[in-house]
């Protein structure tokens, strides 16, 4: 069922969505809509969602991605780690791609897309265990994009981002 976004819907990317016109600016970005996100979708290795203009719902105005990672446990910053269990390795849901077209810039679409993938991610953490959302930036100016909605950096690692469930739970409640 395709989540509202404004004039735009949420849902999982499809065939019979329009892969190839899509362009952000980041050759990696849109090489993976293109030729990977299918292909990893059906591996079980991440699902996309992708953002449609509700009167063109074959074109992708943004996407993103989200499957499970782990974190060790010394990666995260010693505040963080001090409420953490003892594991080895720490259940996390990872942002591992979230971009939006060229055409659709300054619409706000990329707080969208974030927004959508933390309540989906809060959801499903409350089926299987996640402790943080974490995403790895392209550059610094993803970095601080992230850094605006409350992501933190993990140490030494400016570029990887993550932003607690609790945290989430607070502030990204439909």
């Amino acid at each position: 069922m395709p989540t509202p976004a404004g004039d735009f819907f949420v849902e999982v990317l499809g065939a019979d969505h329009r892969r190839s016109g899509f362009d952000c600016g980041h050759d990696a970005l849109n090489r993976y809509l293109q030729t990977q996100a299918r292909q990893e979708m059906a591996r079980d290795a991440a699902v996309v969602y992708v953002l449609v203009p509700a009167d063109q719902p074959a074109r992708i105005a943004g996407y993103y991605s989200l499957s499970s990672t782990a974190v060790r446990l010394s990666d995260w910053p010693d505040a963080t780690r001090k409420r953490l269990p003892r594991y080895p390795l720490v259940p996390a849901t990872l942002i591992g791609r979230l971009a939006v077209d060229r055409a659709h810039r300054g619409l706000r679409l990329g707080e969208r897309l974030l927004i959508d993938a933390l309540r989906r991610s809060l959801a499903a953490s409350q089926s299987v265990a996640s402790v943080a959302v974490i995403v790895e930036a392209k550059d610094a100016a993803g970095a601080a994009f992230y850094a605006r909605y409350g992501f933190v950096s993990f140490p030494d690692q400016p570029l990887r981002l993550f932003l607690p469930m609790k945290t989430i739970a607070q502030v990204a409640r439909p």
